[in-house]
């Protein structure tokens, strides 16, 4: 934990008692504040209470007497704030979030840990997962949390060897007005959360904020294969570093990737190569964007290509993302259960061939829609789930396919079906473009599920990852 003295002996309110306002509430009780916390649900106000927060109303709080609101990240803020965002404005109080206390409260220690941040619509999870472990395969200690794994005012404190990697959601960054990395990314802008930001240029411009205060030896790390991406980085100027990152095409400064090899280049001068050819957990070109990001963060810290192209090939991927399970043969089992939308499943659609897909749960809107382009790389479909019916017919003749109902039904005929197949690597694909809820808690147990009942096949064995290289 982080104890967070900034507001010692003064009141602050945490409202909002998920894992980051619980982790607030005793980073602030730890750096002697009085913390006052609160949360809608019961539920959650028990929960809290049972890892020693202590309660109290907001509503009927003295908003004269507090010194800041704390928010969660996912409690409204702008369109149609909460009502304890407009109690606090109204008093004059200023809504900050966990992420604003972490830069507050290393700035005020003079601490020279060093801080990574990515961002972006999509892939922020691995890039930043994978940022961490090509850090660590360095032997830097490193700090991985913010919006994956921990909350960051639960990584340990700070000191002058480690090295915090945050994912932030635009959420976050919204909270946090003395962001300060020494290094920033931002992967790519799609419409997202306009619930919340209104437009989409609302939202770009959030996203443009996590560059605001790198240092001024700092990098900037910005993929511009999106319009807004792209604004965002010809808007960049001073002392920092700029590093773009493209796929399919070159830049004069950064990293570009095309057909699985990783190009550094600077002022238009090849610096380094590396191949991401047999990672699997890296297949796709949203994961060489993904890739090319984190390559550029590395060496934003330091590490040489050679030792980043080793740390590429031992990364295992992220859980139920594209994941690795297992092979029988020449048979590839792959967990894609955390995509819950047809644009999330078009992804790894998108990464293989002759693929015996797994499909389906409670159904978005718009279903499958989006995906047929897909359809002649799929050699079977395998319907599970409410969303049965309704995708059978949108396959309707153009993709085989046939209703399974429940997972294990699934991946027993798909096995079944893929050993049978001549093709170089047939592929299990669970990528359910639906909700889990009609059958699974959530889309981690779906997965878990998964795995378990593929390993309990005949003659699979666990992936092992392959190493990379430099090239």
């Amino acid at each position: 934990m982080i104890p967070v003295t900034i507001f010692a002996g003064r009141d602050v309110a945490v409202f909002g008692l998920g894992l980051s306002g619980i982790a607030a509430a005793h980073a602030l009780a730890a750096g002697g504040a009085r913390v006052l916390a609160w949360d809608d649900t019961q539920e959650a106000r028990d929960k809290a209470a049972a890892q020693g927060v202590g309660m109290h109303d907001l509503a009927g709080a003295d908003w004269t007497r507090i010194a800041a609101l704390v928010l969660a990240p996912g409690i409204p803020l702008t369109h149609q704030p909460h009502w304890s965002v407009t109690a606090a404005r109204a008093a004059g109080v200023e809504v900050i979030g966990d992420t604003e206390l972490f830069f507050r409260e290393k700035a005020r220690q003079g601490s020279g840990a060093k801080v990574v941040v990515i961002t972006g619509t999509n892939g922020k999870s691995t890039t930043t997962a994978l940022t961490a472990h090509l850090l660590q395969g360095d032997g830097r200690p490193v700090a991985l949390g913010g919006n994956i794994g921990r909350a960051v005012l639960d990584l340990p404190p700070f000191a002058t060897s480690l090295t915090y990697v945050l994912e932030l959601s635009t959420f976050q960054i919204d909270l946090t007005p003395s962001l300060a990395p020494d290094a920033a990314a931002l992967i790519n802008i799609t419409p997202d959360h306009l619930d919340r930001h209104g437009t989409i240029e609302n939202y770009a411009a959030i996203k443009a904020r996590v560059f605001y205060g790198v240092s001024a030896d700092g990098t900037a790390v910005i993929g511009v294969d999106d319009s807004y991406s792209r604004a965002i980085a010809d808007a960049l100027h001073g002392p920092l570093a700029v590093k773009r990152i493209a796929v399919g095409y070159t830049v004069t400064t950064g990293v570009w990737a095309k057909d699985g090899m990783l190009t550094e280049v600077e002022n238009g001068v090849e610096r380094g190569r590396v191949s991401l050819d047999g990672i699997g957990s890296l297949r796709g070109a949203h994961n060489w964007q993904n890739a090319a990001v984190a390559y550029a963060l590395a060496r934003s810290q330091g590490l040489d290509a050679s030792t980043i192209g080793k740390g590429l090939g031992t990364f295992a991927g992220l859980a139920h993302r594209m994941e690795q399970v297992a092979r029988a043969g020449p048979v590839l089992f792959v967990n894609d259960s955390k995509a819950t939308n047809a644009d999330a499943a078009a992804k790894a659609l998108e990464s293989f061939t002759d693929i015996y897909w797994i499909v389906g749960g409670r159904p978005k809107a718009g279903g499958l829609e989006g995906l047929e382009p897909f359809f002649p790389k799929i050699t079977r479909a395998y319907l599970i789930g409410e969303a049965a019916d309704a995708f059978a017919a949108q396959l309707g003749t153009e993709v085989d396919h046939v209703q399974c109902a429940t997972l294990d039904r699934a991946i027993e005929a798909a096995a079944a079906d893929a050993r049978r197949s001549r093709g170089a690597e047939p592929v299990v694909l669970l990528s359910p473009a639906c909700a889990s809820y009609d059958q699974f808690a959530n889309f981690e147990a779906r997965g878990k599920s998964f795995r378990d009942l593929v390993m309990r096949l005949p003659g699979v064995s666990p992936v092992q990852p392959k190493q990379g290289r430099a090239a």
